[in-house]
């Protein structure tokens, strides 16, 4: 069996939608593209990023991710700074939901056929290790709300939108159990959790 986690870039209003630029997803008239950037310290990347992103089973991308990707990674080579995470990213199995794409060029990348739900099931049940969905936030949508994420890592940037898309809504109901948090020197509160079921509840009435 294999365990999927998602690791998500969110404002604190929630906002998932293009943290890295200002063309990654204009969708609905999304104008706040490039919100993450000005708070990516060396910190963020060396001790929290790149840990959380080593050694994937294998990677699930949404196709707008995947494009944005597959036209950035593979251009990096051994003399720029990021080449450890090109490593990672071009030489990871990956696996593309995309209900338009019949085939990927990425290296090492497949599209996954029919139900997105049915085909990720199916890929938690081969023995992958660690699944990683990385952005993707429709993708993660439709994942969350059938309960099939095992830990979520999320980095809360500290700015508000108002507006873009959410990575919680329309999700269901869920407890989780929070494994780590901290904060780092660009103001940004990166924490783990993982599900632990239907939430609870109680009352403070006499």
């Amino acid at each position: 069996m294999s365990t999927l986690a998602i690791n998500m870039f969110l404002t604190l209003d929630g906002v998932a939608q293009a943290p890295g630029g200002p063309d990654e997803d204009r969708d609905s008239g999304f104008e706040h593209g490039g919100w993450q950037v000005p708070h990516f310290t060396q910190q963020l990347g060396e001790e929290i990023i790149g840990p959380w992103h080593a050694n994937p089973g294998a990677l699930l991308l949404g196709r707008k991710t995947y494009e944005i990707f597959a036209g950035y990674w593979p251009r990096i080579g051994p003399d720029h700074d990021d080449y450890p995470m090109a490593k990672i990213l071009n030489d990871a199995p990956k696996f593309v939901a995309s209900r338009t794409l019949t085939s990927a060029d990425w290296t090492n990348s497949t599209v996954l056929d029919g139900d997105v739900v049915a085909a990720v099931t199916g890929l938690k049940e081969r023995d992958l290790g660690e699944i990683q969905v990385l952005g993707s936030v429709d993708l993660a949508q439709t994942l969350i709300r059938h309960r099939l994420i095992d830990e979520f890592r999320l980095t809360v940037f500290p700015v508000f939108l108002g507006t873009g898309k959410r990575l919680f809504d329309g999700t269901v109901p869920t407890g989780l159990k929070l494994v780590s948090s901290r904060t780092t020197d660009g103001g940004v509160v990166a924490s783990v959790y993982r599900p632990t079921g239907a939430p609870t509840y109680g009352s403070y009435g006499l």
